[in-house]
């Protein structure tokens, strides 16, 4: 037995010329509408709960005959619910239809008319002068721009982000879906003011201990990134915008709460130009770039530390970009400073012997030209000659002496062994500092070698 009533069948075949139908077959009929309306109900329902709904609509139902290849429903996609009125057209006969909204002609002939909208007109303005934007109502104000560059963009964004940052008829669609609140763009805005104010060291030292420490940044993390990557492009000349760029990467590098494994690609670049950058600050003769490159240097090994597991040529590919620097003579001695230390940094004292220690011999003649007395880099060369010296204790550290031992003294011998290899500005230098267990650690290195 069917719950669709097997009268109805008979009903729509009257009506379309069939006098007299089986009982058996509107018997049929109406079970198999029994089906189809069970098969149509069942996919809307799919659709209800795929947009997290607890009232069926009417684009349910049209969704569900579409995707059963049924013409769907017209004049049924109301927002409004439909009321349903019942009129009976005989005893145990109701009949169901939908009532339709009674309108008063009066109140419509008497309504005030609508606003005439405007013509169609068109207006020409200037975009820019040789590269500088006019100040007029037609272009975006810099607070404008600056709302927009806060906005992620992309494809299949959240329309309420246009809304929240002030701009309502901006199309903006991030690729990634989430609101950047008003709140957070503050906070950038602060934070970023902050860390830039020369004149107040203790705002400078909060905001980098915030940075450090909040747990709740992870929606502002890309624009941070961002931000330290422009500011190192286009401040090469200003050490202390630079710096301070080290010390945002820093703070994020710190903070344990925040997952940084997508942007390390995107933060290797900036620190890698305070590491290895040909010139650095405004004044060649200044030495204070020095301690960007110590500083770039120290934040390339944690990177290393954090994160060469998930990055598996993370190591190989910073250490063949610091190699090549150390190794080209056309660079600046600040490139090969930064290079030497990076190295070291990378791998510790499994790098220095692998690459540093067989390049140094090499290296002397760049030494031999700089660090003449009449040279105007002899201090820079000095500069070279001290971090060679720094990264090749690491070597000595882990250095475990013959069974038989050595003597403590420097004799002519081991002299000659140590300036084949290392050259001879290096070796004065280990000889100035009476380290003789550090001298037998570079000549053993070779028996050392770990791969990286």
């Amino acid at each position: 037995m069917s719950l669709w009533n097997p009268e109805n069948a008979k009903d729509v075949a009257e009506s379309v010329g069939i006098a007299s139908l089986n009982p058996d077959v509107a018997e049929n009929l109406a079970r198999d509408v029994d089906y189809r309306l069970a098969q149509i109900l069942e996919n809307a329902l799919q659709f209800m709960r795929h947009g997290r709904r607890t009232v069926l609509s009417t684009q349910d139902i049209s969704n569900a005959l579409r995707v059963l290849e049924i013409e769907p429903l017209y004049g049924y996609e109301s927002t409004r619910p439909l009321r349903f009125g019942e009129a009976s057209i005989g005893p145990g006969q109701p009949l169901f239809y939908v009532e339709d909204e009674e309108v008063d002609f009066e109140k419509i002939i008497n309504a005030p008319l609508p606003k005439v909208p405007r013509e169609i007109s068109f207006t020409a303005h200037w975009l820019a002068i040789e590269g500088v934007q006019p100040t007029i109502p037609q272009n975006p104000t810099p607070a404008d721009s600056r709302n927009q560059d806060l906005l992620a963009k992309g494809p299949g964004a959240n329309s309420n982000l246009a809304a929240m940052s002030g701009t309502d008829n901006a199309s903006v669609k991030p690729l990634v879906k989430h609101i950047l609140s008003k709140e957070l763009q503050l906070y950038f805005d602060q934070i970023c003011g902050a860390i830039l104010n020369e004149a107040n060291e203790e705002d400078r030292v909060s905001s980098l201990a915030s940075l450090r420490n909040d747990p709740g940044l992870h929606q502002l993390v890309p624009y941070f990134v961002q931000f330290v990557a422009e500011k190192v492009t286009h401040n090469a000349k200003n050490l202390f915008v630079l710096t301070q760029m080290m010390h945002i990467a820093e703070a994020l590098l710190e903070n344990e709460s925040l997952y940084l494994n997508p942007y390390v690609a995107a933060l290797v670049p900036p620190i890698l130009t305070c590491l290895i950058g040909r010139r650095l600050g405004d004044n060649n003769t200044s030495l204070r770039h020095y301690d960007l490159r110590s500083f770039s240097a120290s934040l390339l090994g944690l990177l290393c530390k954090k994160y060469a597991e998930s990055s598996h040529n993370l190591k190989p590919r910073l250490a063949r970009t610091c190699l090549k620097q150390f190794l080209d003579p056309n660079k600046s001695s600040g490139t090969h400073y930064g290079a030497i230390l990076g190295l070291d940094a990378i791998g510790g004292a499994d790098v220095t012997r692998a690459l540093i220690i067989p390049n140094l011999k090499s290296y002397e003649q760049v030494l031999q030209d700089n660090i003449a007395d009449d040279s105007p880099r002899k201090k820079d060369a000095e500069m070279v000659l001290e971090a060679i010296f720094q990264v090749l204790k690491s070597v000595e550290k882990d250095y475990t002496p013959m069974s038989n031992g050595y003597s403590g003294e420097f004799d002519e011998e081991l002299k000659k062994k140590l300036a084949d290899k290392i050259g001879g500005f290096v070796t004065l230098k280990i000889i100035s500092s009476k380290r003789v267990r550090l001298a037998h650690a570079i000549l053993a290195s070779q028996d050392k070698i770990k791969g990286l």
